[in-house]
Order: structure tokens, then C-alpha cells, then sequence
């Protein structure tokens, strides 16, 4: 991978063809449906924090994502901040209920990890993710990429940015990250995007898995063999308390990343951009001071997290929110609405750039806060910093059909947002 700015990934950025992969995953499914999330929830929340059901009961709305392996067991929703937080970090709520959902096609990665296997695999895998790397990747990585697609369209006047922009940025930097053939983008994150269906479409997605694997295990090899400063060769390197990742280790983790890591930051710099575009006095506000990039960031986080809800499986009796929870139950932490909460945030339903900054939970909490939070970040400041830089007078199209909103019950976002522009 190249140290300097990196001109030809810009250039293949701007000339490549990638609407075989944007069309599948923009396509129409499940996971895009428009659900009012928050109205009953909130409404359920003002009954009691946590409720010995589903967070798809208390919303009278189907999830997609059924797990077939936990129908027959008692299930609770965490829905305020204090019941969502006290879930991710209390010793009895176990991880490892992804092993058997996700994990069927992901593997055993790092989120169905608890205690002692957990801290040494993610000591492993955190050798990826140091500031040295972050500092790096910025110049020969991001911003090539952001403005490889920004030249697609800056002479425009109008794009349609969750297409052309929020969905693919992601894919090329996590492709360019993992020093993966070029030809083979459009493959390889169509193969990780259909990891996703295994809660509707089991077969596709077990395909899927392992075509990844069958097509990951020897670059892990020849990374081992004559490491460069890719992320492959980083895991395939990396010692801690003389205990080092196998094949499988990393290509699960790899499988986890495409989705975990590309599909949430688009989702969340949609949501972020979608916030400021309905509200043009906030826009203006980060447009003329950059500064307040941070705050807007982390109130779209807030506002919108990508990931709805996330569930642990209670291995001993426990108690929430002073609510009993007996041992075998699931247990969702229902993150959008806990970021919501009223008794944290005043306004809480509001978009507001400019309240008082406190930690939320869009990232989860504690042990398992999510380990790539700080290239996320990364990447939406520096997409929407260049998206102001390039696209002056940037507004929401008002002719636009249909209303840009946001959609989803487990992974939420934006999957349209078309905006005008003074090319």
C-alpha cells in the first residue's frame, strides 16, 4: 500500500463501474422498509424501561431478523438509556447469542466472544486499528476515495448521494484497507453483503460465507508468508501474550467487517447528512465553522444510530433497570430509542447540533463498544468535511420523489437523499 497520496486509487475510484453492487445493496428488502420506530416504543417506555417481550411486539411491526435457534425462550427490551446500559456492561449478559445467529455465516468473531477470550482476541485485532494506522490511512486511503467519487458527479449540480457516495466510500476504503485486488470489489462485497440475508435468505447467505472463505484463506496465507502494512498482514502478524490469530480468526473477522464496519458508516453518514439538510441553519453553522463537525457527528449518531438494537443472552439471573431477568433470556438493547431517552437529553426527538454533549450508545457500551468506532468517525468527518469543501450551497432537492426519510427496524438509515448543489 502506497504512503503517499494515493492519485491512481483516486483515479480508479472516479472511472470504475460499480452499479452491479450498488443496485443489490440498495435493492429492495426487509431491511428498507419504513417503520416508525420511536413513536411505540417511546410510548412503551413511559410504561416501564424494560418489558419482558420483543422490541418487534412492543412495535406491532415484523422483524426480519428471526433467530429460529431462540423462538422457544423468554425475551426482555431494555428501552432507556440507564436499562440499555446497564445490559451491555452487567457480568450475567453474555455475547455469545451472536454465535448462533450472524455467527452462522460471520463466524465466532469477537462480538459472541465474552471474558478472558474476548480481551486477548480483541488486544489481537485492535493492532489494526492504532493511531499510527489512523494517520496513515487518511491520506492514502480516505480522502482518495471520498474524492475519486466526488469527481463523479461535482460538475453535476444534483446527486443522489446514498448512492453515489454514502453507500460506496466505505466499500473502496474497506477494500483498499484489506489491499484487495480492485477487480475484485464488486465480488467480494456482493459476497459480504449477502452474509446479511441469513435471517431471510439462509442459503444465499451460507453461499456467500464461503465464498469469502474460499477466497480469503490463501491471501491470508501469502500475507503471513511476506506481510505488507495492509490490515490482512497486520492480523496475520499480530502477537499478544504469545497468542496469535489463525486463518479462521481473521477471515471471520474480515466477513464481520465488511458489513459491521462498511454498511454502519454508510448508514450513519447518511442519517448525519439527512439531519443537517432538514435543518439549513445547522448546515450553515458546520459549513462555516468546521469545528462543529464533532458535535454534529455525534448528535447524528445519537439522533439515528445505524444499528437499532443489539441482544444479549442472560447466563445467570439478573435485574435491569430493577427488573428481574431470569437466566436463558434474550435480552435487546434497543439503542435507538434508548439514545432518546428523555430523562438524559432534553428535546430528545429533536436534531440539535448544538445541545450539551453527552455519551450515547450508538456504538454500544463497555467491553463491546464497538472497535472501529475511531475509523468510522474518521471517515464521516472527512467525507461530509469534503462534501461541504466541493458542493457549495448543498440543499435537499425539493422536487424529489420520494421524500428522503429514514428507514429500517435493525440496521436504519436514509437509502435515498438526493440533493442539489451549485456545480
Amino acid at each position: 500500500m502506497n504512503t503517499t497520496v494515493n492519485h491512481d486509487l483516486r483515479t480508479f475510484v472516479r472511472t470504475t463501474d460499480d452499479e452491479g453492487f450498488a443496485r443489490l445493496a440498495l435493492a429492495d428488502s426487509p431491511r428498507f422498509r419504513v417503520v416508525d420506530l420511536y413513536g411505540p416504543l417511546v410510548e412503551a417506555r413511559t410504561r416501564a424501561a424494560v418489558h419482558q417481550t420483543t422490541q418487534a411486539n412492543l412495535l406491532e411491526s415484523a422483524d426480519y431478523r428471526r433467530i429460529d435457534a431462540y423462538q422457544d425462550v423468554p425475551w426482555a427490551c431494555a428501552l432507556s438509556f440507564e436499562a440499555a446500559q446497564q445490559t451491555l456492561s452487567h457480568p450475567a449478559m453474555s455475547s455469545t447469542i451472536w454465535d448462533r445467529t450472524i455467527g452462522q455465516v460471520w463466524g465466532h468473531t469477537i462480538i459472541g466472544m465474552d471474558g478472558e477470550e474476548h480481551r486477548v482476541h480483541r488486544g489481537l485485532i485492535s493492532q489494526a486499528f492504532t493511531r499510527k494506522s489512523l494517520s496513515q490511512w487518511e491520506d492514502t486511503v480516505i480522502r482518495p476515495v471520498i474524492d475519486g467519487l466526488i469527481d463523479r458527479f461535482v460538475e453535476r449540480g444534483s446527486v443522489e448521494l446514498s448512492r453515489e457516495f454514502t453507500l460506496m466510500f466505505p466499500v473502496y476504503i474497506i477494500t483498499e484497507l484489506l489491499d484487495l485486488p480492485t477487480g475484485d470489489i464488486e465480488k467480494f462485497h456482493t459476497w459480504a453483503a449477502e452474509t446479511i440475508t441469513v435471517f431471510y435468505d439462509y442459503d444465499r447467505a451460507i453461499a456467500a460465507s464461503k465464498a469469502l472463505n474460499d477466497y480469503l484463506d490463501p491471501i491470508v496465507d501469502a500475507r503471513r508468508d511476506n506481510p505488507g502494512n495492509d490490515m490482512i498482514s497486520v492480523l496475520a502478524t499480530a502477537e499478544l501474550e504469545g497468542k496469535r490469530l489463525s486463518n479462521v480468526d481473521i477471515i471471520s473477522f474480515v466477513r464481520l467487517l465488511l458489513p459491521a464496519g462498511g454498511e454502519t458508516t454508510f448508514r450513519s453518514t447518511g442519517s448525519l447528512l439527512l439531519g443537517l439538510l432538514r435543518h439549513p441553519e445547522q448546515l450553515a453553522a458546520v459549513t462555516a465553522e468546521r469545528q462543529l463537525l464533532s458535535s454534529a457527528m455525534e448528535e447524528g449518531l445519537r439522533w439515528e444510530p445505524p444499528l437499532t438494537s443489539i441482544n444479549r443472552i442472560a447466563l445467570d439471573d439478573a435485574e435491569i433497570a430493577g427488573t428481574p431477568i431470569a437466566a436463558g433470556t434474550i435480552v435487546e438493547c434497543a439503542l435507538g430509542v434508548a439514545n432518546r431517552d428523555p430523562q438524559r437529553w432534553d428535546n430528545p426527538h429533536e436534531f440539535d447540533i448544538h445541545r450539551i454533549r453527552k455519551p450515547h450508545i450508538a456504538f454500544a457500551w463497555g467491553a463491546h463498544s464497538c472497535l472501529g468506532t475511531h475509523l468510522a468517525k474518521l471517515e464521516m468527518r472527512i467525507a461530509v468535511d469534503t462534501l461541504l469543501d466541493r458542493l457549495p450551497n448543498l440543499r435537499l432537492d425539493p422536487a424529489a420523489d420520494p421524500e428522503p426519510v429514514v428507514r429500517g427496524i435493525g440496521l436504519r438509515s436514509p437509502n435515498h437523499l438526493p440533493v442539489l448543489f451549485d456545480a
